[in-house]
């Protein structure tokens, strides 16, 4: 059994994100970029079930500009047989991602699809959603634990004030949540390996998609600055600024 996983390059985590002077866009400058931490999630489920024998190969995608090779190249790191870059300038937005990835899943015919539940920089969480729909495939969001048997996969996800676990015929589409694993620390070795194993570069119109955006974004700004927190010296203090100065109560 093939696994596709979608994987996409964002500001690190790490990072102070900040907005550009014109408030256009956030300023990605000369700014530390890494993989989204949900699609590495996704990446070390994927490599967890060939490990058990369940799946055969991993195929890792990303889809944007030329430096996405390098979040592939981590992803075949952490131990991808092979990636797929559909490279292109424009913006893309979740409509047009889960189009470009419903084509490599016609075209590649996985058994398992998993992605990254919401990625950090937009947090849409509707690429995962889309792609179902496009592809008419059964769909578990927000996955915590992955079992694969019998052509099935059980998938428990977190809901509110609880668990649920719910059984869908492959091929499917997960998404990943938090604590469906810990990713593996990427060694030097097999960063090396990394950049011996194939990488396709296809562009947009290769896979007949038109991946130009339908939201205009029309202003960009910072929230606003809090300001410092007090310290109170007893209960009643508390209680009484709670009424008079933040008059929550």
């Amino acid at each position: 059994m093939k696994i596709l996983v979608a994987v996409k390059r964002v500001v690190d985590y790490n990072v102070k994100v900040r907005v550009k002077s014109d408030n256009t866009a956030v300023d990605t400058a000369n700014v530390k970029m890494s993989m989204n931490p949900f699609d590495e999630i996704a990446i070390e489920e994927a490599v967890r079930l060939k490990e058990k024998g369940v799946a055969t190969e991993i195929i890792a995608v990303s889809c944007g500009v030329t430096q996405c090779t390098e979040t592939l190249r981590t992803a075949m790191a952490i131990g991808a047989d092979r990636a797929i870059l559909v490279e292109t300038s424009e913006e893309l937005q979740p409509l047009a991602v889960a189009k470009l990835l419903k084509a490599l899943v016609d075209k590649e015919q996985p058994g398992l699809i998993i992605l990254g539940k919401q990625a950090i920089d937009d947090d849409c969480n509707q690429t995962g959603q889309m792609l179902a729909a496009l592809a008419d495939l059964p769909q578990v969001a927000f996955a915590s634990k992955v079992d694969i048997a019998d052509g099935k996969a059980t998938v428990s996800r977190e809901i509110d004030g609880g668990s649920e676990t719910l059984s869908v015929t492959l091929p499917a589409v997960v998404t990943a949540d938090l604590r469906l694993n810990e990713p593996r620390y990427v060694t030097l070795p097999n960063i090396m390996k990394a950049k011996k194993k194939p990488m396709e570069v296809l562009k947009p119109e290769d896979l007949g998609v038109d991946v130009t955006p339908r939201i205009k974004t029309l202003k960009v700004n910072e929230p606003p600055k809090r300001s410092a927190g007090v310290k109170v010296p007893d209960v009643a203090t508390l209680v009484a600024k709670l009424k008079t100065e933040a008059k929550v109560i």
